[in-house]
């Protein structure tokens, strides 16, 4: 007999719109539990990350009494995981237990249910998680097929679970079936219970595993007509529920009915996909054409068991901007780790802690930047019951980033400001404590891998049965209006950032990042040279004119309650006219309409912009006139339904003529 254990995840990332949340449930969360209870027989396993199980909550009491009722009739079983869903190799260990025992008892609660299984956060496995989950009173975790398939297993062998240690420390891995992830909902009733009895030639009491997003049931592109008003789950339920050799039971229940097929250690690693949006974009469209070689001379059997994509960390190193909020994060918690017993501290860091934010693959991820306004704003709320508890030193010294280099960290009564060594003696946060807002969350405009596939978009096949899976979707857009869009920046867009160009500097090649630059003080490292009242940068570089002109800057900061004053001194062997140009990237919640658009100022000494989300304005004040420029920051990137045209920034840059 197969039996089938099905699951669902269903997720939404901290404080996300409560518009978008709403839609989650009404489309997809609510109407597959008010279908699913029709069929009492289909036994099935949910997980619910905890700030959406408080929103159902507090939200949506029939959904919220619906479950409760299902889990007293055994019909569900509750998975446990991070509470605010982080990805858990990525936190620290005491962190990992915080986030399992607090979903733990949310479950247990309101549900009845002590989780003994476990949904692993877009299923990244790391061996060293071991231990806190077995703490946790954790049995069993789903991963993927692929985490076996790529490490020998072979496919017949997967209809089932195996057993894994870590010192000792014994669990249960369960693989989720890719074929049955890609055929649920998308393809047709018939077609699913095909292939559900084929695996009945594996083994005794085979195991049919699928666990995957809600989401897919109903939210992403076409899948609530096709589930719902097209009737695809009704008809799944009541042939699933009516075959003889063919049985739904819950995960709990087969761990106690059937054996482990044996021991297994996995790899670091992801889903397959995730490998693959973790490459750099260069390395991306190498796999995608090696993948795509492979399968068109009938060799796809080696992709899954040779062909493998980066692991999830190195989106920390793929994206400075999420790497900065993974170790502002990281600092808070090691930092603050003899103050956890502060329920306000430790609920602010773990809500930090949420995964979506710093990472990018077919979901906006890191290019939403109301994630990283939230993140951002526990972020602040932890630092902010930090400094209350620890009394922290108003400048810090440290390498908070793990880049080998110091950053300096300025707390005062209204901001919280760091300037990193390694960019360049930059501004790279600015933080409003009272407001709890990141003026300097900003993205730099990047190359990313599928970008090219949107310039020579390829033919669409008709797929003659069901629907697209969101990772097949073609993207509808213009290529010539891409082409017009994808504007990549060389450096990362900090604030006080130095170039040195020439007269043919102008709005239009300082938009297009395509102005010349003749000084290496843009992206490379200053010296701390000094830490005080005032902060001191200083770079010995050059200016590259033909030959190089020894140059040097010098960037002295002081830091007052709601003001950074700036002396900028650029000594130079060059004696001929050039241009300096002082560049800023802020970001704001809602732009204002009279900055979206690039635009020329005129000569000032004075800027003031007014951001009506914080009712702050910022205000520059030089000594001297210069021309100012701005536009706004753009990016093209991809999500589950379209491609995404976002604002993420401003750019400010004043112009000033050596001579003057």
């Amino acid at each position: 007999m197969v039996k089938v254990l099905f699951g669902i995840h269903c997720h939404q990332p901290v404080d996300n719109f409560y518009e978008v949340v709403d839609d989650a449930i009404n489309k997809a969360y609510k109407p597959f539990l008010e279908t699913a209870k029709n069929y009492p027989d289909f036994k099935f396993s949910v997980h619910f990350s905890g700030w959406l199980l408080e929103y159902i909550k507090e939200n949506d009491k029939n959904l919220f009494n619906l479950m409760q009722k299902m889990a007293e009739d055994g019909q569900i079983e509750f998975f446990s995981g991070g509470y605010y869903e982080p990805i858990l190799a990525s936190i620290p260990s005491d962190d990992r237990k915080h986030q399992i025992k607090k979903l733990n008892k949310f479950i247990k609660d309101n549900f009845g249910q002590t989780p003994k299984g476990l949904w692993l956060t877009e299923r990244v496995w790391d061996s060293s998680i071991i231990q806190e989950l077995v703490e946790s009173e954790i049995e069993y975790v789903i991963v993927d097929d692929y985490h076996f398939l790529s490490t020998g297993f072979k496919k017949e062998s997967l209809y089932g679970y195996y057993t894994t240690e870590s010192n000792g420390y014994k669990i249960n891995l369960f693989p989720i079936d890719k074929n049955l992830r890609y055929m649920i909902p998308f393809k047709p009733v018939e077609r699913v219970m095909e292939y559900l009895n084929s695996i009945s030639n594996y083994g005794l009491n085979p195991a049919g595993i699928i666990f995957d997003d809600g989401e897919k049931f109903g939210v992403w592109p076409k899948t609530y007509w096709w589930v719902y008003e097209n009737g695809w789950l009704n008809r799944f339920l009541e042939i699933l529920t009516s075959q003889q050799n063919i049985k739904p039971v819950l995960f709990s229940e087969y761990v106690k009915e059937e054996k482990p097929l044996g021991i297994a250690y996995l790899p670091i690693t992801s889903y397959q996909e995730m490998g693959e949006w973790s490459l750099f974009a260069e390395d991306f469209q190498e796999f995608e054409h090696l993948k795509e070689f492979l399968i068109n001379n009938s060799m796809e059997h080696y992709v899954e068991k040779f062909l493998k994509g980066n692991i999830w960390h190195n989106f920390l190193v793929k994206y400075p901007e999420s790497n900065r909020i993974h170790k502002r994060v990281l600092d808070l918690s090691i930092s603050g780790k003899s103050h956890k017993k502060s329920k306000v501290f430790l609920e602010n860091l773990m809500k930090a802690q949420f995964n979506d934010v710093l990472w990018h693959g077919i979901f906006g991820g890191l290019y939403l930047p109301n994630l990283r306004n939230n993140a951002y704003k526990y972020i602040i709320k932890a630092e902010k019951e930090l400094e209350k508890l620890a009394k922290s030193p108003k400048i810090q010294v440290k390498d908070y980033d793990f880049d080998g280099y110091e950053e300096v960290k300025v707390i005062t009564e209204n901001l919280i400001v760091i300037f990193d060594s390694k960019e360049s003696g930059q501004l790279t946060e600015l933080s409003l404590k009272d407001k709890e807002f990141n003026f300097q969350n900003t993205l730099t405009r990047r190359k990313e891998g599928y970008h090219q596939n949107l310039l020579n978009p390829k033919v669409s096949q008709t797929n003659e049965e069901g629907i697209t899976t969101i990772h097949n979707a073609q993207q509808q857009i213009d290529p010539e209006t891409v082409k017009n869009l994808l504007i990549y920046d060389w450096y990362t867009k900090n604030s006080f950032i130095d170039h040195i160009t020439d007269d043919s500097f102008n709005l239009d090649n300082f938009y297009t990042c395509t102005f010349r630059e003749y000084s290496d003080f843009a992206n490379q490292p200053f010296n701390l040279e000094y830490v005080g009242e005032e902060i001191v940068f200083k770079r010995k570089g050059g200016i590259y004119k033909d030959t190089k002109y020894d140059t040097t800057i010098t960037k002295t900061y002081k830091v007052d309650k709601n003001q950074i004053e700036a002396v900028i001194k650029i000594e130079t062997d060059y004696k001929q006219e050039l241009k300096y140009v002082c560049e800023f990237n802020f970001h704001f919640a809602h732009l204002p309409e009279h900055l979206k658009h690039p635009t020329y100022h005129g000569k000032a000494d004075t800027f003031k912009i007014y951001d009506p989300y914080t009712q702050k304005t910022i205000t520059f004040k030089l000594n001297k006139q210069a021309d100012i420029f701005t536009y706004p920051i753009n990016t093209v990137s991809q999500s589950e339904k379209d491609i995404d045209i976002t604002n993420q920034g401003l750019t400010i840059g004043f112009a000033i003529n050596f001579k003057e």
